[in-house]
């Protein structure tokens, strides 16, 4: 194999390609025909998988029917599904449907169903949405929850609340950001909090804000008053300054502010290995420093570094996201967002706005009692993980 065609392959296995790229899918779907080690075979078509991210009905390159066929004959489990996820790409309803099997195949592995949906969920393959019922109460239920906003599915409101009252904490917030994802679902997430069903104590402030734009007045009837972010925080953190310098931190409780942190921070910031990628890593920050915690923590939103704004894109089919752009190119755009990243293809923006908002919302003490916001200091402060408190 010729150097220049090692070096133009690699930048492929590496990043993305544009969707006319003909000559760069056609340079690797000849390069697999002479290659039987499925372990190579494996890494050239997660390669190819992950520049075609984010497209779909990608005509199929030359040799590709060929190619498909040998690979399918070797019967090697991992090659298997790569091309299976390919093939979605390229528009093979026979690849959707195999994929759709392997989903509803409760025999199958958890991992395999994990990738069946979502390829299926990346595609938009219309034989979905009604299957995922079934899907909620088993092991794959929080992703079933979150495909439901990749379509503008009718019943899936009334799916969902109907299951909500039965959920632990983190079905109910995945279920309450995915009616937060389309206008008709969030007129129902509105009407099902007008009626009692879900508490507005239930609703993330992050979540409030996109509500509050999306359905304007109708929502703060029954939410109340969307505080809008403040232009300073001066009083409130010499405030909370004053009531920890006066406090004995030698009695606060590290370990109980693990506990506090995991449920207030850690689904957007990593520490000691644990928790969400959405804002900075915590580990190594300057966690100990009372002033950096407290304008951080009060005011998120008073210095955002380009990569933490806030972006919302809405989908040519109305889907809503929120999050933070990591990765970009000319075909795609890739948010994070909480608990999962979302592939947007740039064909189907419709809108995009950066705010300067943070995505840290701010209040995060205000639910808490002294004590737990010094445990919670406390346990920010530690210079080595340390247990949870034991119940």
């Amino acid at each position: 194999m010729r150097f220049p065609f090692i070096l133009s392959l690699s930048c492929l296995l590496f990043g993305s390609f544009p969707v006319r790229a003909d000559t760069q899918l056609d340079a690797i779907v000849s390069a697999l025909q002479g290659i039987d080690d499925p372990g190579i075979q494996s890494s050239f078509l997660k390669g190819m998988l992950g520049g075609l991210a984010g497209q779909r009905d990608v005509d199929p390159p030359k040799g590709w029917s060929v190619l498909k066929s040998k690979l399918e004959k070797q019967g090697n489990d991992e090659v298997m599904g790569l091309v299976g996820q390919i093939g979605q790409v390229f528009g093979d309803e026979s690849a959707g449907d195999s994929a759709l099997a392997t989903l509803l195949d409760d025999v199958a592995s958890l991992d395999d169903r994990r990738v069946a949906l979502a390829g299926l969920v990346s595609q938009k393959n219309p034989k979905l949405p009604p299957k995922l019922a079934p899907l909620l109460d088993q092991p794959i239920g929080i992703e079933a929850i979150r495909a439901y906003s990749a379509y503008d599915f009718k019943p899936a409101p009334r799916i969902l609340l109907s299951r909500y009252p039965k959920l632990d904490s983190e079905g109910k917030s995945v279920v309450i950001e995915t009616l937060a994802s389309r206008k008709p679902y969030a007129r129902a997430l509105v009407s099902a909090m007008g009626k009692g069903k879900v508490s507005k104590e239930d609703i993330p402030t992050y979540v409030a804000r996109n509500l509050q734009s999306m359905l304007g007045d109708s929502f703060e009837k029954v939410y109340g008053k969307v505080q809008p972010v403040s232009a300073g925080k001066d009083k409130l953190i010499a405030q909370y300054k004053t009531m920890v310098l006066a406090s004995d931190m030698s009695k606060a409780d590290p370990s109980k502010g693990r506990m506090i942190y995991q449920r207030s921070c850690g689904a957007c910031h990593i520490m000691y290995g644990e928790g969400g990628k959405i804002g900075p890593e915590l580990t190594g920050s300057n966690r100990s420093d009372l002033d950096y915690f407290l304008l951080n923590v009060l005011a998120p939103s008073y210095d955002v570094p380009e990569g933490y704004r806030m972006v919302t894109i809405t989908s040519k089919d109305g889907q809503v996201l929120v999050g933070n752009v990591i990765e970009e190119n000319a075909n795609k755009v890739v948010l994070n967002m909480v608990g999962q990243q979302s592939v947007i293809a740039k064909s189907d923006v419709k809108t995009r706005v950066t705010s300067k908002i943070s995505m840290m919302p701010e209040g995060l003490l205000l639910p808490l009692k002294d004590e737990e916001i010094l445990d919670l200091i406390k346990y920010l402060r530690t210079e080595k993980q340390v247990p949870l408190p034991k119940l």
